[in-house]
């Protein structure tokens, strides 16, 4: 709106100029007789001229005879040896000089290229590093939706029914204020939403909008964080002028950890962008009325780095955990996503959310979009439970690669090692059942794999149930030693997620009886970081370290002997389920009985195990 302002300034200038200048040309046109130079020199010869006046370019004068009925006249100057010349040969001439407008373009039409050179290239570049403008440096660049454009309200969101609930009462304080004012209650300051990556935060702060039906700001965290000192801070403070304007209304701030850091963190001084930023939104929180209608909505995936200034009481009051959904979670959200493709009869939300343990509300929509694709493919008129199945496992293990070709011993030894698995989960009756195991390679570089299907939502694992995880895991390489008399590398990621299993049993559970019951790691972040490498805090001495060390490898040698027992226990049922992944390459509980868990199904008991582990203290 102030670049367009500009403009139109510029337009009336220009246009106000020309006007006045052919206004001046064309009275002087319709006053004065334009005459040749060589007629100017007759008339003066012939005494017919008075009052005269001379500049560098015309002359101009009174006639003493009129000529068509005027009495002034101007011509244009000519140089006096040159007209001397050409009065000689006898020839009419006159001088040519620029007219007024011309003068005046040769003054505006430079003016006008540096300005349009300046707005389209300085500008443009401006905007690019973020600067916007000079004009609109220190402006907010947050979105103003109402309810028609958020499109989204409460019946969108499922799965989360405490936050939902908690955000139900700011919704009624933006609708109903005068209820809550009259025993002098306020509506907290900030809300701050926390939780993993895809489990709706954004979505439930539009859904709060659009129930309340006020204008809802949106601005990410970073957009306040500019180039220049003092930015950001101006655009804070631009924000919630506006946002007084539009009150009631509703502020939310994405990635708030972009701009509410721990100040210090990082950074050698004190009076760097970031930290006048965050100066400036401390400063706001404490200074805006809350009765005045204006709630101020954050979301973070990383609230261990934000600045503790910003969490105290009066300022983010409180925190709302938007964590991933547990099965009648998923099960809601499913049946929110199901209603926009077709499905079959046989498609059971509880079925699918069995199978989707750990999912987000992102992934669940990804997945009846997969889900989707895959029936397309195959020319179905609805979607069925086939491609739901296929759809988890395209997610979780990738693409399969029919094209790439194992060679007939390495299809015999991952057969030999997927079966290990299955039959050790099938044996321990703590386990997820097995739902299929397949040795078709896949794209995220498994040439094979177990997929389990849990029961229901754990929240709570014991030391035993820990210890059978491990077992499941070494029996594929404990199989493969077991029928080839070697091992592979194809156990690499197997040892990988063992060895963490087995530290944290011994530094962050305290469940090793060698080290007793102490943390001696602290753990990651619960959000962002749990699956990346990270360096270890190490605060204990190298003779606890080697402890720590013997006590992890007694563990896991532990987990693969009662594996290697186990499958030697029933090494007719592995030689069996291995030839027939081979020829199958995919089987199910439905294929091979002795995967199958359940009051009908054989269960394979597990062997009596006295294993002494191999390495001592």
């Amino acid at each position: 709106m102030e670049k367009q302002h500009q403009w139109n300034i510029w337009y009336f200038i220009i246009t106000f100029s020309t006007l006045m200048l052919l206004q001046s040309w064309w009275a002087e046109q319709r006053e004065v007789e334009s005459i040749s130079y060589s007629e100017f020199l007759n008339l003066l010869q012939q005494d017919k001229l008075t009052d005269l006046r001379i500049d560098d370019q015309r002359i101009s004068g009174t006639l003493k005879e009129p000529i068509h009925g005027r009495t002034h006249f101007t011509t244009n100057r000519v140089e006096p040896a040159l007209a001397q010349e050409l009065g000689g040969a006898g020839v009419n001439f006159t001088g040519v000089a620029r007219s007024p407008l011309a003068s005046a373009l040769g003054w505006i039409l430079p003016l006008v290229m540096i300005f349009a050179l300046w707005s389209f290239f300085f500008r443009g570049l401006a905007e690019k590093q973020g600067l916007g403008g000079l004009a609109a440096i220190g402006r907010s660049r947050a979105k103003a939706l109402v309810q028609r454009d958020t499109g989204v309200t409460f019946k969108d969101v499922a799965g989360i029914d405490e936050a939902r609930a908690e955000l139900e009462e700011v919704v009624s304080f933006l609708k109903d204020q005068p209820r809550y004012s009259r025993l002098g209650a306020r509506i907290p300051k900030g809300i701050l939403l926390v939780g993993p990556p895809g489990t709706g935060k954004t979505l439930i702060a539009k859904a709060v909008a659009g129930e309340a039906g006020v204008p809802f700001f949106s601005i990410s965290g970073s957009e306040f964080v500019e180039l220049f000192v003092g930015v950001g801070a101006a655009r804070v403070r631009d924000l919630f002028e506006q946002a007084r304007k539009a009150a009631p209304c509703i502020i939310f701030i994405d990635e708030l950890d972009a701009l509410g850091k721990m100040r210090g963190l990082g950074s050698l001084g004190g009076n760097d962008e970031k930290e006048q930023t965050l100066n400036q939104l401390l400063a706001e929180l404490d200074g805006f009325d809350p009765r005045e209608g204006v709630v101020l909505l954050a979301a973070t995936n990383r609230p261990e780095v934000l600045d503790p200034a910003l969490l105290r009481a009066g300022r983010f009051d409180r925190q709302i955990l938007i964590d991933r959904p547990d099965r009648c979670g998923r099960a809601a959200i499913l049946q929110v996503h199901l209603k926009h493709i077709r499905v079959g009869s046989e498609v059971d939300c509880d079925q699918v959310a069995a199978i989707t343990t750990g999912f987000t509300g992102a992934d669940l929509a990804n997945l009846v979009n997969e889900a989707a694709l895959f029936a397309t493919r195959r020319g179905d008129d609805a979607v069925r439970m086939e491609d739901f199945t296929a759809a988890v496992e395209r997610i979780i293990a990738g693409i399969e690669r029919k094209s790439r070709l194992l060679l007939p011993e390495e299809r015999r030894v991952v057969a030999y090692h997927e079966m290990g698995h299955a039959l050790a989960a099938v044996c321990l009756p703590r386990m997820d059942p097995v739902h299929k195991v397949s040795i078709i390679p896949r794209a995220f570089g498994s040439l094979g794999y177990t997929l389990q299907r849990p029961a229901e939502d754990r929240f709570l694992v014991s030391q035993q149930e820990l210890k059978d995880r491990l077992v499941v895991l070494l029996a594929g390489r404990a199989a493969e030693s077991l029928v080839f008399g070697q091992m592979s590398t194809g156990a690499a990621d197997d040892l990988a997620k063992a060895t963490d299993i087995a530290r944290q049993l011994v530094t962050r559970f305290g469940m090793s009886k060698e080290l007793g019951q102490v943390v001696l790691e602290k753990p990651t972040s619960a959000y962002l970081s749990e699956h990346l490498p990270t360096a270890r805090d190490k605060d204990y001495s190298e003779e606890t370290a080697r402890e720590v060390d013997l006590c992890v490898r007694n563990i896991i040698e532990e987990a693969y002997a009662r594996a290697t027992v186990l499958l030697t226990e029933h090494r007719d049922v592995l030689e069996q389920g291995a030839r027939l992944l081979q020829e199958r390459e995919t089987l199910t509980p439905a294929d091979f009985p002795p995967l199958a868990r359940g009051p009908d199904a054989p269960l394979l008991s597990p062997p009596v195990l006295g294993i002494v582990p191999r390495g001592q203290h």
